[in-house]
């Protein structure tokens, strides 16, 4: 039998199409990577019999790098960026998609690309082909033959049936548009962000980002927030005087506000010539009453940038949690695909299916049955991308069955969308014009006449507290007060997250599916704050760095530079422009300006001084410096530093830590004091030397290491002489004994990705390891010294060395926790690198490993 490969972009979305096409009748089986599954199921492909697979990758399976030595920050020109060469690696190499893909397409005969309809989409169908053609039954050029494209916009039934039907082919000119991005923004952001980076961060003290960073479309949508800052910064208030009378109807009727024709004057002595003119009349005269029936327009149909801005402005839900939620009830099936610039639906678009999903509701269910009963409204006129239909409701739902967020961004897309098939609101709008003396005032007033989309979109409606009086051209209103207001001019807000969506849209920066990732960045990167409101108020950092772009350069702030790019990276989607020649151009523009950047670059410092403290007059003394002996300064603020002003050397520290000076012990290789780093949420300790931690001292040790990984065979805080076991629940790491966590005595890993502890005995007051490994699984032996009081052994000796893990006595007081994964597969033979004259130690047998998982917490 032929057998048929089928892709999708996530595990639950491939689950979802497999149970749609084979109506339930499929078996499920864990593929090689633990994240995606494979559903198989016979049917007709072509008019033949064939086994379908339906598997998923977990977003890019590649990533863009550059390759290796580039990628070292400290000996890379960051100009050489521009031309340096890159190469496609496996994005999350942990989910082994490349070889679970590989394996799943061996003997294959044809394969069915459900990755999501976008651009992003379609290069994602490229990584994939990329992998599999190659291994497919019939490798080679006619396998593109075998290669199908789904389109689809929602996983329904309906839907999926008819993606399947209509097979097409992916499009390689798309996803060459969205490698060419990638292209440049790699080369551009690197180069920028690596050179602000070590020359800020090597200046001042206080910036308080780990990265200064710089991006194409990260920046320009900075300059938004701190263009509008700076005209707040800017603005100058100015008084201006209104006048306000307050009048009551005839026959007691209520009172009322009217307003001045004028509005407002500039000038007090004028203001007052004004007030003179009215202040001692008695009575308001209608002079005309103006009554005319207006519309209020239901909306457009729901897009991307229309649900953010919504979803930011009235449900106080930011850009990046909107599309995380989206894309989840889009994956469930309650919504239709999330990521679209259309407002306007196709011609033959069936609204009585998602109408009748939404009629049993008990929030709009009569109302849905109410637009079947009398037929849909044919919704506005909108814009049409031609990518995906409008955001479109597919299933009902409630508020258990999605959870509190989900539901509320749900029940504003159903509201939506209902409101788009319904009738305009209608209301009748009046004015009354009044004069006092020869002076003009108004009163105005709105009062519905019909509902149409208001209904459903509560929000939205008119109200009766907007109605006014019903006056007669000729009817005096009794005057009961005349005054006038002193006011000032008020300067404009921050902007906020729905203000910048607008902004971004107008002028192209990012697209529906990146403008989340963007504010994003702006906020992660402490350029920005989010405050009460969704208001973005830029900090001193990001105002800093985006007048220092405007003062060197000012197209690297503003959004042309990336608007016309996203207009040339377009032409390459569309087939009219060639990839490579999009990318010279653009790369060679980026270049020029990062070389003429580099050249300016201290005017942007003379900003930084002003706003930022120096290092040398940074931080707090702590530790003293193996160079100079004299005391160096700790930069708590990101990133983490070490400052020595005498030798004008900063030296790396690790972030998320606590770090403190450890009993002012030094380092035998370059007498810097050691010092001790605690990760509060995982339990590990660890001392480091900050000169080895940025400069390592061996060869198979990294930078950014610590004491626990140094092979250095005097120092009696190395990973040489503390050394135990490989770990058991991560590749690399090795088990440590920590002599700073007595008498509560611990081994943690000391990969610093992995949480494994080994807690240890509570009652020994000293532990050493010894020269001699375990037979059984190559761990080296402890030596314990209990406490004469509290010894374990039966003999009451107080003193015992064995295996922490296969010694009768020690296994049973030790626990493992904090592990990340149940161990399932022995470690790969591994010592503790002591040197090759010291072995590298045996595999620890399986029921050996079967039994240490069990003590996992």
């Amino acid at each position: 039998m032929r057998s048929v490969l089928m892709v999708a972009e996530k595990p639950s979305l491939a689950l979802s199409i497999a149970k749609i096409l084979s109506r339930g009748a499929l078996n499920s089986r864990k593929g090689l990577s633990n994240a995606c599954s494979v559903h198989e199921y016979s049917g007709k492909f072509q008019g033949d019999m064939v086994l379908f697979k339906v598997t998923s990758v977990c977003g890019h399976v590649m990533a863009l790098d550059f390759e290796g030595k580039y990628n070292n920050w400290e000996k890379v020109d960051p100009s050489e960026l521009f031309l340096a060469p890159t190469y496609k690696k496996e994005s999350n190499p942990k989910l082994n998609i490349i070889k679970f893909l590989e394996k799943e397409a061996r003997n294959v005969d044809s394969v069915v690309l459900w990755l999501d309809c976008d651009k992003e989409g379609e290069n994602i169908c490229f990584e994939v082909l990329d992998i599999v053609l190659p291994i497919m039954k019939s490798s080679g050029a006619s396998n593109k033959q075998n290669v199908f494209r789904a389109h689809f916009s929602a996983i329904t039934d309906k839907d999926i049936h008819a993606a399947m039907n209509s097979l097409g082919s992916p499009n390689e000119n798309e996803a060459l548009s969205v490698d060419a991005r990638q292209e440049l923004d790699l080369r551009v952001g690197c180069a920028f962000t690596r050179f602000q980076t070590k020359y800020f961060q090597g200046k001042y003290g206080n910036l308080d980002s780990s990265l200064i960073s710089y991006g194409p479309c990260q920046t320009p949508t900075l300059g938004f927030c701190v263009e509008r800052h700076d005209k707040i910064q800017s603005f100058k208030p100015e008084t201006f005087w209104q006048i306000d009378v307050d009048a009551k109807c005839p026959d007691d009727g209520p009172s009322i506000r009217l307003d001045w024709a004028r509005v407002r004057v500039f000038d007090q002595h004028v203001a007052n010539m004004y007030l003179s003119f009215v202040k001692d009349k008695t009575k308001a005269v209608v002079q005309a009453v103006k009554s005319s029936e207006k519309k209020k327009a239901r909306p457009n149909a729901l897009n991307t940038v229309e649900l953010l801005r919504t979803a930011s402005s009235a449900l106080g839900i930011g850009p990046q949690q909107t599309m995380q939620i989206a894309e989840q009830l889009y994956t469930q099936g309650y919504i239709s695909y999330p990521r679209t610039e259309t407002t306007h639906y196709p011609e033959n678009f069936d609204f009585r299916a998602p109408l009748n999903q939404q009629t049993g509701s008990s929030s709009w269910g009569q109302y849905a049955k109410m637009l079947l009963q009398n037929g849909p409204n044919k919704p506005k006129k909108g814009h049409d991308a031609g990518d995906h239909p409008p955001i479109t409701p597919m299933r009902s739902a409630s508020e258990n069955e999605l959870g509190h967020d989900h539901w509320r961004l749900y029940d504003y897309i159903v509201r939506h969308f209902l409101a788009t098939l319904s009738d305009d609101c209608t209301y009748l709008h009046t004015e009354i014009v009044f004069k006092i003396g020869d002076e003009t005032f108004t009163c105005t007033g709105n009062a519905p006449l019909k509902p149409g989309f208001t209904e459903v979109m509560q929000w939205q409606s008119i109200t009766d507290h907007q109605t006014v009086p019903k006056l007669n051209k000729g009817d005096e209103c009794p005057i009961e007060k005349v005054y006038l207001t002193e006011k000032k001019t008020g300067p404009p807000d921050y902007l906020t997250e729905s203000e910048l969506i607008s902004l971004m849209e107008k002028h192209g920066i990012g697209t529906d599916a990146s403008i989340p990732t963007h504010i994003n960045n702006i906020v992660q990167r402490n350029y920005v704050t989010v405050v009460p409101g969704r208001k973005l108020q830029p900090t001193n950092l990001g105002i800093v760095l985006v007048h220092g772009y405007k003062k060197i350069d000012p197209d690297l702030a503003l959004p042309t530079m990336r608007s016309a790019v996203e207009k040339q990276l377009s032409l390459i989607s569309q087939g009219k422009a060639h990839q490579r020649d999009v990318l010279k151009h653009a790369t060679t523009i980026f270049q020029q300006k990062f070389h003429f950047f580099v050249d300016k670059v201290l005017s942007m410092d003379k900003l930084f001084e002003v706003s930022f403290t120096p290092l040398s007059e940074s931080g707090k003394s702590m530790s003293r410096c193996g160079k100079c002996r004299r005391f160096m300064k700790f930069i708590a603020t990101a990133p983490p530093r070490l400052h020595c002003s005498t030798c004008d050397e900063t030296y790396d520290l690790p972030a998320r830590t606590n770090i403190k000076l450890y009993k002012e012990l030094k380092c035998p290789l370059d007498e810097f004091e050691l010092l001790m780093c605690s990760t509060g949420t995982q339990g590990k300790n660890y001392t480091l030397c900050p000169y080895c931690y940025n400069h390592p001292p061996f060869r198979d040790m990294k930078r950014g290491s610590g004491c626990n990984a140094c092979t250095h065979p005097g120092c009696i805080h190395s990973r040489y002489t503390l050394g135990v076991a490989s770990c058991i629940s991560c590749e690399n790491g090795i088990l440590v004994l920590d002599m700073a966590s007595a008498p509560k005595w611990k081994m943690a890993c000391n990969d610093n990705r992995c949480s494994t502890v080994v807690q240890l005995f509570e009652n020994a007051h000293r532990i050493t390891v010894t020269e001699e490994a375990c037979e059984k699984c190559s761990a080296y032996e402890l030596s314990v010294d209990f406490h004469k009081d509290k010894t374990p052994l039966e003999t009451k000796e107080t003193k015992h060395t064995g295996c922490v893990f296969c010694d009768d006595v020690f296994s049973n007081l030790i626990k493992l926790k904090q592990a990340r994964l149940t161990v399932k597969r022995p470690p790969s033979n591994r010592g503790r690198g002591r040197g090759r004259s010291r072995g590298r130690g045996r595999k620890a047998p399986k029921d050996k490993m079967s039994q240490l998982a069990a003590y996992f917490v």
